[in-house]
């Protein structure tokens, strides 16, 4: 008999947990985050709580400092920091915040990508990064990471992203 201990099934991730996983990763072009899951997909990964470690993924995907990335979409800096050095996952809260803020990035990938104009080389997420930071005049001057940190404000964003899409507003 071995003396290696059997490790239960449930410490390995499940197929679409990864899968779920994967689509909250820096995105390349192609790939559309949490945009490219069902609303039911999305709400499972929230349910579950992202890794911590999504944090600095989108941070190092987008190319935003974490602390800038924190403070936009409303996390508390110091239960982030815990969460990492404990390797521990986001609550519902946090988690919706950071699904919420890769389906608009994923929007914007998905919007330019059906455009037939994407430029080589194009990152939404870097985009969506540089977008948040200006005051946008269909937002009455705010800069979009003013409404990131609520489901309404990301909603707006989304509808504002939509109407540029069919040019109302460019």
């Amino acid at each position: 008999m071995s003396a290696r201990t059997a490790t239960p099934e449930s410490a390995f991730p499940t197929a679409r947990e990864r899968s779920a996983a994967y689509a909250l990763r820096p995105l390349a072009p192609g790939q559309g985050g949490a945009f490219a899951l069902s609303a039911i997909e999305r709400a499972e990964l929230v349910k579950r709580g992202l890794p911590a470690r999504a944090v600095q993924e989108m941070s190092a995907a987008m190319g935003v400092p974490r602390e800038q990335l924190m403070r936009a979409v409303g996390l508390a800096r110091s239960t982030v920091e815990r969460k990492l050095a404990a390797r521990g996952r986001l609550s519902e809260s946090e988690s919706e915040k950071l699904v919420g803020l890769s389906r608009l990035i994923g929007q914007v990938d998905a919007m330019v990508r059906e455009s037939g104009a994407a430029p080589s080389g194009f990152d939404a997420a870097r985009w969506f990064a540089a977008w948040m930071a200006e005051p946008v005049a269909a937002l009455g001057g705010l800069r979009p990471q003013q409404l990131l940190d609520t489901a309404d404000g990301r909603e707006a964003l989304a509808t504002l992203l939509l109407q540029m899409r069919s040019g109302v507003y460019a």
